[in-house]
């Protein structure tokens, strides 16, 4: 049991990025709410997902972390679920068949309904309002009464998050994640795309193959990994009075679990040790990410590692770097020699996206593909320099046909941005984008792979 933790410890520590309620009984009513709720997953698929990751942080898989910026009420309908599920089981699939290991997936789901934001308030027309903080929180409507934090949308938040987990659960194990469905989870409008192509040559590959295993007794009847598969749901873990009344104490380890969701990361905003979001967070087993931004040194990650990792568990904590695609090189060497000399065991991965936003000419928030595409090359780089492995990727996406990042092999530019511009924050990835970027990622895997197994046999016939 963590020392001198309770699950509202939090309430003493100075906290930050969260929402002032005026009606504090309001409040206490959601709490109660939440806390006599059913819990969203269960602490054996947390254990799960940890010992999966941990099979990460050893360089035997990968992890695929990836969904909505901001999660909506208006946008919630299954179809952008499912599309969604379908485009990371895409990615995954392109990574695991140029890789050779395993991927996890973890979707940006499911619990993605609160964002932090660089001001408290906004002012339009010479009116100013509280910033919009997710649904969760607020409504993005620019009105008085709109952007009055309401407790209330954390119960909405809970049900809608506990109808998705059950299509995300039916999705991935009742048949639809079967790979003999892989032709089938193409989408429409990548019928005529350079990545649709290489997925179509990629799907039909792999039916071969399963060919072959069926002609050999090998059928996904018999194998239900050829059925199956293990989706996990993460969020930021930003407001720390849903996450305590989502947080339960395990029957059989007796450790505390936050129920909300299998992994929960802690933001590059509220990631101070002696603050709210960290005392949390340090009490819970759930395996953890912490993001970690330009503004990061190796001790001040190094501090935040070992709070919420003493016992360095393997698995227990992916550093998710975002540093912007012209400062990886400057930044990054620094924290992973901080962590590696310590000898602690973390995920590495990274988020290309929070450090290439930009504002388009025509007043737009977006990202240039080039940036994202940049920023992942370079990190490959530096953790191949420093002899370490770069063991994940952490996207804002869509399987929704948007245009929000600018270029990729779609060319989208800034005077189309308007055309299907649907995000209720910031700029995602569509599904074309997605997977020109997971092929990039697969093709680099591969590449380290070969390294290792030249590597290998020098060293044996040596």
């Amino acid at each position: 049991m963590t020392i001198n933790w309770t699950p509202d410890s939090w309430r003493s520590k100075n906290i930050r990025q969260v929402p002032v309620y005026s009606d504090q009984d309001a409040l206490a009513a959601a709490e109660e709410q939440l806390r006599t709720s059913p819990p969203l997953v269960f602490a054996g698929e947390a254990r799960r997902l940890r010992e999966a990751l941990a099979d990460v942080s050893a360089g035997r898989a990968f992890l695929l972390q990836g969904g909505d910026c901001a999660e909506s009420f208006a946008e919630f309908h299954p179809d952008n679920i499912r599309d969604t599920f379908r485009l990371l089981l895409q990615m995954a699939v392109v990574l695991t068949f140029a890789a050779s290991r395993p991927v996890v997936k973890v979707g940006r789901l499911a619990g993605q309904f609160a964002k932090p934001r660089s001001e408290a308030t906004e002012t339009k027309n010479g009116v100013e309002l509280p910033s919009y903080r997710g649904d969760s929180v607020n409504s993005i409507e620019f009105s008085r009464l709109a952007r009055d934090p309401n407790p209330e949308r954390m119960v909405r938040g809970y049900n809608q998050s506990a109808a998705t987990l059950n299509l995300l659960r039916a999705l991935s194990q009742g048949g639809y994640a079967d790979l003999k469905q892989i032709h089938r989870w193409t989408l429409g409008f990548l019928d005529n795309s350079p990545a649709g192509d290489r997925y179509g040559d990629l799907a039909s590959r792999i039916g071969e193959a399963l060919a072959f295993m069926e002609a050999c007794g090998l059928t996904s009847k018999t194998t239900p990994q050829l059925r199956e598969t293990e989706f996990y749901t993460s969020h930021e873990a930003l407001l720390p009075n849903y996450e305590e009344a989502m947080t339960r104490i395990d029957s059989t380890t007796g450790n505390w679990y936050d129920t909300s969701a299998h992994l929960l990361w802690i933001g590059d905003r509220t990631r101070d040790p002696d603050e709210a979001h960290i005392e949390f967070l340090r009490g819970v087993a759930n395996p953890l990410g912490c993001k970690a931004g330009p503004t990061q040194d190796g001790d001040g990650l190094l501090r935040v590692i070992d709070t919420l990792n003493p016992e360095n568990i393997p698995g227990k904590i992916t550093v998710i770097t975002r540093m912007g695609n012209d400062k990886v090189e400057d930044k990054l060497p620094a924290l992973i020699r901080s962590i590696e000399r310590e000898g602690r065991q973390v995920v590495w991965s990274c988020d290309p996206m929070h450090g290439n936003t930009i504002k388009s000419a025509n007043g737009f928030k977006t990202r240039p593909f080039d940036r994202v595409r940049d920023e992942v090359e370079r990190c490959f780089d530096v953790h191949r320099a420093e002899g370490t492995y770069l063991g994940g990727i952490h996207l804002e996406l869509t399987g929704q046909n948007v245009t929000e990042c600018v270029g990729g092999a779609q060319a989208i530019t800034e005077a189309s941005l308007a055309d299907r511009y649907h995000t209720h924050c910031d700029p995602r990835l569509n599904a074309d984008q997605s997977l020109e970027l997971a092929f990039l990622i697969a093709e680099t895997l591969k590449r380290e792979r070969d390294d290792r197994d030249v590597g290998s046999s020098q060293v044996a016939t040596g």
